[in-house]
C-alpha cells in the first residue's frame, strides 16, 4: 500500500500543536511544582516556628500543663498564643503520658511522646505524622521539662495535599485545552499560511499535466508567497510568449520557404528539357536558380540565428558602439562600394567622419553588451539602407549619440504603418517585395536590442528617406 505523503498544511499544524504540547506541559510542570514547593515550604515554616515559639516558652517560664489547659476565659494564656496565629491543634499530657486536655481531634500518645513527658529538660522535642480520620498530621512533642509533661502541637498537612492535587488536575485541564486550542490555532493558521501555496501548487500541476499556460496564478500578498506567486505568473507569461514566438515564427517560416521551394520546384523541371531552351533562356534559368538558392540560404541562415538568439552564450564584455560602428560601415563600404560614414555624438557636438580613422570621442558610446550580437544588429540596419537606397548618391550615415544608434538613408522612406511594423517577423513593405531580403532582418535587430534592455525605433527623414535604429538600456 503506497503511503500518502502529509501535506504542508497538516504538517504545519502538526508542528504548531507539538510545539504548544511541549511549552504547555514545561511550563505547566515547572509552574505546578513552583506553587507546590512554595506551598509546601511555608506550611512547613509555619509548623517550624510554632514549635520554636513553644519550645522558648517553656525554657523561659516554669509552666505546668494546667498552664496550657482550654479553660482560660481570658484566652490569654500559652495555649493561645500559639493557636492565635494559625492553624495548630494542642494537645497537654501529663506527667505520666497521659492525656491532661486533648485537642481537636485527639491526638495518639506514642510511647516517645510518654518518654517526652517524662524528661527532665524543657524543650526536648520529637517530630513525627498521624493518620487520623483519614487526615494526615504532623505533630511535633515538646516536654515542659521536671517530668511535668508535655504539650503536643499538630498541623494537619493533607487538606494542602488534596488542594495541590486539585491544582494539579487543573493545570492537566488547563494545558490540555491550551493544546487543544493550539491544535486548531495551528490548523486555521496553517490554512492561512498555506492557503497560497496550495492554490500556487494546484495552479503549477494542473500547467504540468495540460500544458495551458493560460491558467490564473494567484499572486495575493508581498509576501515570500505573494513574490513567488507573481515570479510564476511572469514564467508562465514568458513561456506563453515564447511558445507564441515559436507558433508564429514556425507559420511565418513554412509561409516564406513556400515561395523559393515553389520556384526551385518549377525551374528544376524546366531543368529536364534544358537542352531544348534558347541560350539566353538558359543563362536566365541557371540565374534564377542562383539567385532562389541564395535567398533560400539567406532565409535559413537568419532562421536559424533568429531561433537561437535566445540562446547565444556570447559573453557579456565592455564595448564601444562607436568602434563597432566604424567596423560595419568599413566593410559596407568594402562589399557594396556605397558611401557610409559614421558620425560619432557625445556632448551635442557632431563629429562627422567620412574614413575608419577618425572615430572621435568614443569614450561616451561605451556599454556593456555582446560584440557579436551587435555588430549584426547595426549590419542589419545598413543593409537595408543600402538595399532601399541602391541607387543614392548620398552616403549611409550611422549616427551614435551614447546608447543610441540610428541609420540615416534616403530611400524611399516609410508611411505610419511601416513605421510600427517593419521590425514584426517576415514583414515586407509592399516596396520591398521585389527586393532581395527574408524580411528577419530588422526583426533580428529587435531581438539583439531586447536582449541588451534596450528598444528600437523607426522614423521618417527630414527631406525623404528614413532613420531606422536601436537603444541598449
Amino acid at each position: 500500500m503506497r503511503l500518502v505523503p502529509a501535506s504542508l498544511r497538516t504538517t504545519f499544524a502538526a508542528l504548531f500543536a507539538a510545539v504548544a504540547v511541549a511549552v504547555t506541559l514545561t511550563v505547566g510542570f515547572l509552574s505546578y511544582n513552583a506553587a507546590a514547593r512554595l506551598v509546601r515550604v511555608d506550611e512547613k515554616s509555619v509548623f517550624d516556628e510554632v514549635v520554636h515559639d513553644l519550645q522558648r516558652q517553656v525554657h523561659q517560664e516554669r509552666l505546668t500543663a494546667a498552664d496550657y489547659a482550654t479553660a482560660d476565659p481570658d484566652h490569654d494564656g500559652p495555649r493561645d498564643d500559639l493557636i492565635r496565629p494559625t492553624r495548630t491543634d494542642v494537645q497537654v499530657l501529663g506527667p505520666r503520658g497521659t492525656v491532661a486536655d486533648h485537642g481537636s481531634p485527639r491526638l495518639t500518645v506514642l510511647d516517645t511522646d510518654r518518654r517526652i513527658a517524662a524528661h527532665d529538660v524543657a524543650g526536648t522535642t520529637s517530630h513525627g505524622e498521624q493518620e487520623l480520620s483519614g487526615d494526615e498530621y504532623r505533630v511535633a512533642t515538646v516536654a515542659l521539662g521536671g517530668g511535668r509533661g508535655a504539650v503536643q502541637v499538630a498541623q494537619q498537612f493533607s487538606d494542602t495535599e488534596d488542594l495541590l492535587r486539585q491544582l494539579q488536575r487543573r493545570t492537566a485541564l488547563l494545558a490540555l485545552t491550551v493544546v487543544v486550542a493550539a491544535a486548531l490555532a495551528g490548523w486555521w493558521l496553517a490554512r492561512r499560511v498555506t492557503g497560497r501555496l496550495v492554490r500556487l501548487t494546484a495552479a503549477a500541476e494542473q500547467v504540468a499535466e495540460t500544458g495551458d499556460l493560460r491558467i490564473a496564478v494567484p499572486v495575493a500578498g508581498r509576501d515570500e508567497v505573494g513574490r513567488l506567486g507573481r515570479s510564476f505568473d511572469r514564467m508562465l507569461g514568458r513561456l506563453a510568449r515564447s511558445v507564441e514566438d515559436q507558433r508564429r515564427l514556425v507559420q511565418d517560416a513554412g509561409h516564406e520557404l513556400r515561395t523559393p521551394l515553389t520556384s526551385l520546384r518549377t525551374n528544376i523541371a524546366t531543368l529536364r528539357r534544358i537542352d531544348r531552351l534558347p541560350v539566353s533562356d538558359r543563362e536566365e534559368l541557371t540565374a534564377d536558380l542562383a539567385g532562389e538558392v541564395r535567398e533560400l540560404t539567406d532565409l535559413v541562415n537568419e532562421l536559424i540565428e533568429l531561433a537561437a538568439g535566445q540562446l547565444n552564450d556570447e559573453p557579456y564584455v565592455e564595448v564601444s558602439l562607436a568602434d563597432i560602428a566604424e567596423d560595419v560601415a568599413a566593410r559596407a563600404r568594402r562589399r557594396t562600394g556605397r558611401a557610409v560614414v559614421v558620425e560619432v555624438d557625445n556632448t551635442n557636438n557632431v563629429n562627422n567622419t567620412n574614413n575608419t580613422d577618425d572615430t572621435g570621442d568614443t569614450a561616451g558610446t561605451l556599454v556593456t553588451g555582446r560584440p557579436g550580437a551587435l555588430q549584426r544588429a547595426v549590419t542589419n540596419l545598413v543593409d537595408n539602407a543600402t538595399k532601399f537606397d541602391a541607387g543614392g548618391t548620398e552616403p549611409v550615415t550611422i549616427v551614435v549619440t551614447g546608447t543610441r544608434v540610428a541609420v540615416h538613408d534616403r530611400g524611399p522612406g516609410l508611411t505610419d504603418e511601416e513605421c510600427h511594423r517593419i521590425f514584426d517577423r517576415f514583414y515586407r513593405a509592399p516596396t520591398a517585395r521585389a527586393l532581395p531580403g527574408s524580411g528577419l532582418g530588422l526583426s533580428i535587430v529587435r531581438e539583439v536590442a531586447g536582449a541588451h534592455g534596450g528598444t528600437v525605433f523607426a522614423e521618417r527623414r527630414d527631406g525623404g528617406g528614413a532613420v531606422i535604429g536601436f537603444t541598449i538600456g
